[in-house]
């Protein structure tokens, strides 16, 4: 689906840097919805300046789960606009479309530590992974 060209410099980096401090990715995250503009434009490139700067991956994934405003070819064309303008990616992209397994495997996996809340954020206690409302106590599976 894409062809992205991914940075020689980069993965130099990666070879001279011990497995223990190439920890982490920069990442860009784009909608395929429309036409590449500033804002994504800014996003990517600072994103990519940050990874590339600290010796880190950088990495793509195509938010293209809005099935109904993804537009055929946009993914392509803001990935070509990026390239052109020297913004490299490291491995593959992630499709979302395409990883919709690894999600529901990840909710199932977490299935016996979640529960649904139906206390409001003003009830809720502060911060919220510590909450133990009236909710954590109802009997059944979690609803996900």
């Amino acid at each position: 689906m894409f062809d992205i060209p991914t940075s020689s410099a980069s993965a130099a980096a990666d070879d001279r840097a011990h497995p223990a401090e190439r920890v982490g990715a920069g990442r860009y995250a784009p909608s395929p919805t429309g036409d590449l503009h500033l804002g994504n434009l800014r996003t990517a490139l600072l994103s990519w300046l940050f990874a590339r700067s600290t010796s880190r991956r950088f990495l793509l994934r195509v938010e293209d789960l809005d099935a109904s405003r993804v537009r055929p070819g946009n993914a392509e064309q803001q990935l070509s606009d990026l390239t052109a303008l020297g913004i490299t990616f490291d491995g593959e992209p992630l499709v979302q479309s395409r990883r919709l397994a690894a999600y529901e495997e990840a909710l199932r996996s977490l299935a016996d530590v979640t529960y649904e809340c139906f206390c409001s954020r003003r009830r809720s206690p502060r911060p919220y992974p510590h909450h133990t409302g009236p909710c954590r106590a109802i009997p059944g599976p979690a609803k996900i």
